[in-house]
This record gives structure tokens, C-alpha cells and sequence, in this order.
């Protein structure tokens, strides 16, 4: 786990100044690797890359980057390829190794595969190889988006960063890209290539990109297709999913340094903590951030549940309104931009804990996403269950829940009644696209906050449409697969932006085990009815691992993400911090923002509105980076003088 970061000329003779501006992105992205840096350049093709290290695997100064294969081809590398250990038995008869580490393994599967190299990649990945050969410059992500990769093209100069930050200051000048703009203020994440940032883009998961002879080109190697296997029974579903999260664990655990575990009392996590520990008693560590400020969001006893049945040791640290009030600022920063909902405040404040006790933490993202995790998937499917009902129309049960299956399942529904009613206000049995867009549509209560008229809102209902519709990987009107689909490709990566920023903010490599192509290739075959029996959540995983997790955390029926007293922070507790935020002069006069609108809204939405931590985010990114964009630049000429 790294930061990586290179220049490459594209159009033009030399890029003058690389070494300084090699310096400046190593430092911007310097908290991902506190454990060595490294820089190689050729001014000669024009080409530079630099990494910082956390050191996991191999420790030694062999493992050292940007690392030069015995062909002369140089690679920076951020992630673990947890099958180095067969790639390297594999390949040892082309390649002579002078490490034990998994990135010289990546030179060797380039060397013999060239670009189908990553097919015979496991794990999580963001890397850039200089091909000397062939002269050309070869990158890749890994097919989930674990790992970040941004780019941008500046004066016919490619760069290319783990994060946006290293690439700020080569920009002609900070501005928004109103499109991305408009899918955040939707969904709190974006959806495609596009970045908050004009111009800065972000490459795809699933996706590698090459500049060769002048010419930068993109495509995708690799996708998720849901082709339902219908010819097993659930008994072999079940058998073949516990050998596939056991194998993808035993890899996940393949570490020189200690590993433990976020546990945040939900079914994921909980498993992943449990089973880690489950045969060698060796990654016993969990750790668990809890709010006892306002009753309902402890979520500590069922934490200490999973790590009893693991035999571990749980730390807890207890999160408070001024820990937001103290790092929010920071969270902003090293985020690069607002996403994905206010779990990333108590996600740094946990890996900040974690990353005093070890380098090294599991947790159970992704879970959702493949085993149908969200309450929203129920109050789709409920709505889908009422229209089929009157209609007379039930089908095949991969695709319509009944009536009669769904109803012992509502309970699970009590906490959400507001989502449901606000659901249901406007509209109702509607084309599936409709109401799934609606249900994750987060602008509904912005209407006077935002200044719709110059954003197109409608466009951003046609690119979800294309993603949620595609055939190419759903190829039936099975409700369940487009809705988890969908939120695989989009919300998923958004979510992985918070778990690898907020863990490499402290220095912290987190892992996912669920996020294993083997075990998610395999979860897509699964019909709905069986991940989905009866509307109960997650119900196979549930049933394959029901002997492993405490009951309580098996039946638990008031589980919502990771909660944080938002409400009751922003109503008492930080009114006047938030209130501040929104009234500076520089505040009053953002793009697309009414901000009185803003103010004298301000405490007025529902309960499990996300509207203020949405615009509070959206603020503070501002502050961050547009009212800073000197600064910025500032960063590149400053260095240039010292050099």
C-alpha cells in the first residue's frame, strides 16, 4: 500500500522542471507511504514516476520503488497482489527475482503477458509501468476501484497521481465541472470518469490506459455480467460461497506485518473480523468507534459481540461532536472531494486509532453491493410487491418477491418509515428505473438550495438510466440484479474512495476480502431469490455463516450503515460552527448555491436527510481547494526556486 505519482510528455519535446514536480507530488501525497520515497526519471524520453512506501510486503530494501526490472522496465505501484506467491512459482522460469515482493511480480507478468497481465492479477491495484522496450507508458486499476488513480493532461504534458491533490498544481486554474456537480448533488458521488475537478480525471475501475507514440487510450479489461445460473440448487450455493470467502480471506491475510480488523457490529464486518481469526489467533486486533452523546448509535455491544466469538481484543474510541468540529477540515482534505455520506468522519477517526497498533486492517466493504445489504432494496421491492399483487402478475421469484414472503421481513423497515413516506409522496409504481433513481436521489429537499436552472439534472437521470438498463450486464427484468448492479458500479467505488483515504490518511493499508473477483464473478450467478429469499437482506450469506456470527448480530433488525447523530450535532452541539461555514462572504457567493436559501433552511430537514452534511461537504471542499487555488500553484514555483 502507496502513493504513486508520474509525468509523462505527450506531444511535445521535454518537460522542463520533472524532477521538481516529481518533488511536489511525492509531498502531496507523502502520508500514503511514511515508510520510504522514491523518485526515477528519464529526461531523456521525458518520463518520471515517484512513490512513498508502506512496506507490507518484503520489507527489505528490495521492495524499494519506483523498482527497475532486469529488462530495463520501471513500475510504481500502489495495492497487494495477493497471489504474488503463485506468480512468482509460476514465473520464475522467465523472470530471475531480486525480491520477495508482490511488485516485482506485476514486472514479471508484464514481461511475459504485456497487457493481459492483469488477468492474472489478484487483488487491489492502481500501478503505472514504463515500458523502456517499447517506450510507452502502461497503467492499470484494479477491476473494484480499491485503489485510486487520477489523471490529467496539462500543455501536452500526462500526470498522473493516487490522488487529485498531487495534481492540482499543474492546473491552469481550480474549477468545478458542473455535470460531476450535478450527479454529486444527487447522489453524493459521481458516476463515470468525470471528477469534481474541471478537467482532472479519474480512471475507471476495471480499466487500463496507455500513452504510446503521442496517443493516450483507455478501454475496459474487465466487467461484472449477471448470467443467472439457474441449474444449481441453493445447497451448492451455499457450499461453493463459504470455499470462495475462505479463499479469498486466506489471501487477504498473506501480510509480513500484523493484521486486524475494523468491526463495526454489522454482519460484514463482523465475519471478516471473526474468520480472520478464526484458525491462527493471530489477527486478533479489532477496532470500533462508538457514539454515546444521543441514544441509538452505540453500536459497541454488538462490536464486542463479534470480537468475543473471534477471541480478539477490541479497541474502541469514543467519537464526540468536537472530534467532528476538530477534523472535519482535515477529512475534506485528504477525502479530495465531498462523497458518500458522513461515514467517512468516523472512518478516520477508527483507522486514526487502528493505525496506532498496526499497519494492516480487514473490513467487510462490498458486502452490501454483492449480498444485498441496503434497506432500500426492501422498499423497492415492496412497492414491486404491492403493484404485482393488485395486477395479478407474480413471476418467476428471481425477479417478484411475493407479498406473502416479504411481509415478516418489514419489521426490518421501522427505522425507515420517513424514507419510505417521502418514497412514496410523489409517484408510484413507475418503470423500475424511475423509482430506484428516486430512492437514491438525495437533491429532492434541495430545490431552493440549489439553482437547478444551471445544472442539468435530467442528464443525470439518463446517464443512471444507461448503467442501470444495460443489458450487456443484466440481461433480465430481475429487479434485485440492476439495483445492486448499479450500485456495484457507482456507489461502491465512492465508498472505496472513503476507505482508502481515510485509512491512508494515518498511513493504514485496508483490505477487502469481500472484493475478491473470484468470489464476486461467482456472487453474480446467484438469482435473486436465493441472495434475496423472501426480501430478507443478505439472507445467504446469512444462512452459509450463521454458525459463525453471535445470533444477536445475525437478527439484528435496526442495522443502519454506520450512523452518526448528525441531526442532534448540527440542531445543538456544532449550530453555530455549521452556521459560520455557510455565512462567510466567500460562502454567500458560490456557483449554483442560493445561500440564503441555505441559511434560513438550515436544521429544517428530516431525520435521515443528508442534505447539510451534503452542502457542509460541498463547503468546506471549496474552502480546501477553490478559495486555496494559489496556494496550490504556488506549491509548484516555490519548490522550482528552492531546486
Amino acid at each position: 500500500m502507496c502513493g504513486i505519482a508520474g509525468i509523462v510528455q505527450v506531444d511535445y519535446d521535454s518537460v522542463q522542471q520533472i524532477k521538481s514536480k516529481l518533488d511536489v507530488m511525492g509531498q502531496l501525497i507523502a502520508h500514503r507511504g511514511p515508510d520510504g520515497t522514491g523518485l526515477w526519471k528519464n529526461t531523456e524520453q521525458s518520463v518520471g514516476l515517484v512513490h512513498r512506501r508502506l512496506s507490507i510486503i518484503d520489507l527489505s530494501t528490495a521492495g524499494n520503488q519506483p523498482m527497475i526490472g532486469e529488462n530495463g522496465s520501471v513500475i510504481v505501484f500502489n495495492g497487494e497482489i495477493y497471489n504474488y506467491k503463485e506468480l512468482r512459482e509460476n514465473l520464475s522460469q522467465i523472470w530471475n527475482f531480486h525480491s520477495n515482493s508482490d511488485t516485482e511480480c506485476i514486472l514479471a507478468a508484464y514481461a511475459k503477458y504485456n497487457d493481459a497481465c492483469l488477468e492474472h492479477l489478484r487483488g487491489m491495484f492502481a500501478f503505472a509501468v514504463w515500458d523502456k522496450k517499447n517506450q510507452r507508458l502502461f497503467c492499470a486499476r484494479d477491476r473494484f476501484g480499491i485503489k485510486p488513480f487520477y489523471y490529467t493532461v496539462v500543455d501536452g504534458v500526462f500526470y498522473f497521481a493516487s490522488e487529485v491533490k498531487a495534481l492540482l498544481p499543474f492546473l491552469p486554474q481550480i474549477t468545478t465541472n458542473p455535470s460531476a456537480l450535478a450527479e454529486y448533488l444527487t447522489f453524493q458521488y459521481t458516476i463515470g470518469e468525470k471528477t469534481l475537478f474541471e478537467g482532472i480525471h479519474q480512471l475507471l475501475p476495471g480499466h487500463a490506459l496507455c500513452i504510446e507514440n503521442g496517443k493516450i487510450n483507455v478501454w475496459r479489461y474487465w466487467d461484472v455480467s449477471y448470467q443467472i445460473d439457474f441449474d444449481h440448487s441453493p445447497m451448492y450455493f451455499q457450499h461453493r460461497l463459504q470455499e470462495l470467502v475462505d479463499d479469498s480471506l486466506s489471501l487477504h491475510l498473506r501480510s509480513d506485518v500484523p493484521v486486524g480488523s475494523y468491526v463495526s457490529g454489522g454482519i460484514d464486518s463482523s465475519l471478516i473480523h471473526i474468520l480472520a481469526n478464526r484458525d491462527s489467533g493471530q489477527n486478533s486486533l479489532g477496532f470500533h468507534g462508538r457514539f454515546t452523546d444521543y441514544s441509538g448509535y452505540d453500536e459497541s455491544a454488538f462490536a464486542q459481540a463479534a470480537s468475543k466469538r473471534a477471541n480478539g481484543e477490541l479497541h474502541c474510541i469514543d467519537i464526540t461532536s468536537q472530534d467532528f468540529h476538530t477534523y472535519i477540515e482535515q477529512i475534506i482534505y485528504h477525502l479530495d472531494f465531498p462523497v458518500a455520506g458522513p461515514g467517512s468522519f468516523p472512518q478516520f477517526m477508527v483507522s486514526q486509532l487502528a493505525a496506532q497498533h498496526l499497519k494492516v486492517v480487514l473490513g467487510g466493504q462490498g458486502g452490501d453491493e454483492i449480498f444485498g445489504g441496503y434497506a432500500r432494496y426492501l422498499v423497492a421491492y415492496f412497492e414491486q410487491c404491492i403493484k404485482a399483487a393488485i395486477d395479478g402478475q407474480y413471476t418467476n421469484g428471481n425477479y417478484v418477491v411475493t407479498i406473502e414472503s416479504i411481509v415478516p421481513n418489514l419489521g426490518l423497515l421501522r427505522e425507515y418509515k420517513p424514507l419510505i413516506k417521502n418514497f412514496w409522496s410523489e409517484g408510484l409504481f413507475e418503470p423500475m428505473d424511475q423509482r430506484y433513481f428516486r430512492l437514491i436521489d438525495r437533491s429532492t429537499d434541495m430545490q431552493e438550495e440549489i439553482d437547478w436552472s444551471a445544472l442539468d439534472h435530467h442528464q443525470v437521470f439518463e446517464d443512471f438510466a444507461k448503467i442501470f438498463n444495460n443489458r450487456a450486464n443484466v440481461q433480465k427484468e430481475a429487479y434485485f440484479d440492476k439495483m445492486t448492479h448499479f450500485d456495484f458500479k457507482c456507489l461502491l467505488p465512492a465508498l472505496l474512495q472513503v476507505e482508502d483515504r481515510m485509512s491512508m490518511a494515518h498511513g493504514l493499508e485496508s483490505r477487502v476480502p469481500f472484493l475478491d473477483h473470484p468470489l464476486v464473478e461467482f456472487a453474480a450467478t446467484i438469482p435473486a431469490d436465493i441472495k434475496f429469499q423472501g426480501g430478507n437482506m443478505k439472507y445467504l450469506l446469512k444462512q452459509v455463516f450463521a454458525s459463525e456470527l453471535p445470533q444477536e448480530i445475525v437478527n439484528r433488525r435496526d442495522k443502519m450503515g454506520f450512523p452518526v447523530p448528525l441531526k442532534e450535532w448540527f440542531d445543538r452541539d456544532l449550530r453555530d460552527f455549521v452556521m459560520d461555514m455557510f455565512s462567510t462572504m466567500a460562502a454567500k457567493n458560490r456557483p449554483y448555491i442560493n445561500s440564503k436559501a441555505l441559511l434560513r433552511n438550515f436544521g429544517s430537514e428530516a431525520h435521515f436527510s443528508r442534505k447539510t452534511w451534503g452542502l457542509l461537504s460541498l463547503e468546506l471542499w471549496h474552502q480546501q481547494f477553490h478559495d486555496r487555488a494559489t496556494e496550490w500553484r504556488t506549491l509548484l514555483t516555490s519548490n522550482q526556486d528552492n531546486s
